[in-house]
């Protein structure tokens, strides 16, 4: 049986984070933004860590608004560890988004708008493809927004949540192609994984949002 996601949040707790979250509400209340498009630019992410943070919080929005489509509409021949696992990577996603919203408070970007239409979540080719490339970017993300990052409490967030979408990916990419989950394509020769920083990383993700984002204000 497939939980729905507030069903499945519920009986993990995954709420529970967001004690962490009220902490960080107090840095980021100073730190309000307006979130309305900018004229010809969409929807500022705002400067310095709020934005590194909201820019965090697109990412996950949008991976788990994937990972919501994959368990509403399971792929034709899901096995039950796949559906089982693949939940809880969705149940992991939304409990990060969840995790931001509440940390930033009103300094959050509005909720986004996703363009899903390229992607056959009947076919485990297409969703597994997907998620394969979502993980892979979400994890060279935080890795090269971290050096972006001044406060302490925020980096060690950051460094939390990287290494669940590490796991995450490394899942994935067994699941397409056993032995790959850290190959070169991710990995390099120093055994260090990739780095994407967030022009690239946007530009990356554009095909699948509606929703235009402005990051030009991000710290570089």
């Amino acid at each position: 049986m497939i939980l729905k996601p507030s069903e499945a949040y519920s009986r993990r707790k995954f709420l529970g984070i967001a004690g962490a979250a009220a902490g960080m509400m107090v840095l980021a209340s100073s730190c309000d933004k307006d979130d309305d498009p900018m004229p010809g630019g969409g929807v500022d992410l705002g400067s310095g860590d709020i934005g590194i943070l909201n820019y965090a919080y697109a990412l996950e929005q949008l991976e788990a608004a994937f990972y919501t489509k994959v368990a509403e509409s399971p792929f034709s021949g899901i096995t039950a560890t796949e559906t089982a696992l693949l939940t809880d990577i969705r149940d992991h996603e939304i409990a990060h988004r969840e995790f931001f919203k509440t940390a930033l408070g009103n300094a959050a970007i509005s909720n986004l708008e996703f363009n899903f239409s390229g992607i056959d979540f009947g076919s485990r080719t297409s969703v597994l493809s997907t998620a394969k490339a979502f993980e892979d970017l979400g994890v060279s993300a935080y890795n090269g927004a971290g050096k972006l990052i001044t406060t302490p409490a925020y980096l060690t967030l950051a460094g939390k949540i990287v290494s669940v979408e590490a796991r995450h990916a490394a899942y994935i990419r067994d699941l397409i192609s056993n032995g790959s989950f850290a190959d070169s394509t991710v990995v390099d020769m120093n055994g260090l994984d990739k780095s994407r920083m967030p022009a690239e990383v946007l530009t990356i993700a554009s095909a699948f949002l509606k929703t235009k984002i402005n990051a030009a204000n991000l710290p570089s």
